[in-house]
């Protein structure tokens, strides 16, 4: 009798812990950012009318924030994490922690690093790491994540690895949104950093890239190489297996194209065809 309310007992955790690691397929807002412009209401109606409700976002396209944040509420959207840009963290993180406690979020994610042209160096990555660092103190008081979300031109070359390995090695205050589309673009293979960096990577933005596009160290491509995920050249299944199996449990679709609202669809159905046994 004790061992059988013993392995009831363990099935219980086993149980509570998958629920408390469940997968959730959310949207980038930025997604959307042309169908904001012209009514944005019906454009959170959307992403409802889609089954989404964790979203990332931050921005609202000109409405008032809280008048956005009621539509939010309406819809059942949840945000999950607000964007900030680099000199708002550099200069005024206690401003980017208030904003994020008024929208609930957990994470805040800071997509860009300024510099100038094709040129970032060492003495680039170095001030990124000190401003992430020293921000990410001030949101880890309030519960709250930050994550640098890569580009591409932080793979390369320094040392014996790369800038993005310098970040990741000396990142105390702050973690990775690792956007899979940016991370190949770059020259690195996403599930190969997964496993190299299990600890440092906290969310995912889900984008697929057109099959034959080459990638580079710029951090820019054609908006219109984003295709429904699963039709591209990335593992984006490999990808969110080993993502789940490491824990990671917000994962955001972003698509740049204009054919967003027909895609977005059919890559959420893509992702929900993937088996996690």
């Amino acid at each position: 009798m004790k061992l059988k309310i013993y392995l009831l007992i363990l099935l219980s955790l086993s149980l509570f812990q998958s629920a408390l690691f469940a997968q959730e397929f959310g949207l980038q807002l930025y997604s959307l950012r042309n169908q904001f412009k012209n009514d944005i209401e019906k454009s959170i109606k959307t992403i409802a009318d889609w089954g989404i409700q964790a979203i990332e976002g931050g921005d609202t396209y000109g409405m008032e924030e809280t008048e956005f944040r009621s539509l939010l509420e309406k819809y059942e959207l949840n945000p999950v994490s607000i964007g900030a840009d680099y000199d708002e963290l550099r200069k005024n993180p206690e401003a980017v922690a208030e904003k994020a406690i008024r929208y609930g979020a957990r994470f805040v994610m800071c997509a860009w690093i300024p510099h100038d042209g094709n040129r970032f160096d060492i003495e680039n990555t170095k001030a990124a790491v000190k401003v992430f660092n020293e921000a990410g103190a001030v949101l880890k008081k309030e519960g709250i994540t930050l994550a640098y979300h890569a580009h591409g031109y932080e793979f390369r070359p320094y040392e014996y690895g790369t800038l993005f390995d310098y970040m990741a090695q000396n990142a105390k205050n702050f973690s990775l949104e690792m956007d899979v589309f940016w991370i190949t673009h770059g020259g690195e293979d996403p599930i190969t950093l997964l496993e190299k960096y299990p600890d440092f990577v906290v969310m995912l933005h889900l984008k697929d890239m057109e099959k034959g596009v080459k990638g580079n160290n710029t951090g820019g491509e054609d908006v219109e190489t984003n295709v429904v995920l699963g039709h591209g050249q990335i593992d984006i299944e490999g990808v969110v297996k080993k993502a789940h199996e490491l824990g990671v449990r917000y994962m955001f679709i972003e698509d740049e194209s204009s054919r967003v609202e027909q895609q977005v669809p059919e890559s959420l159905k893509f992702l929900k065809s993937i088996s996690l046994n």
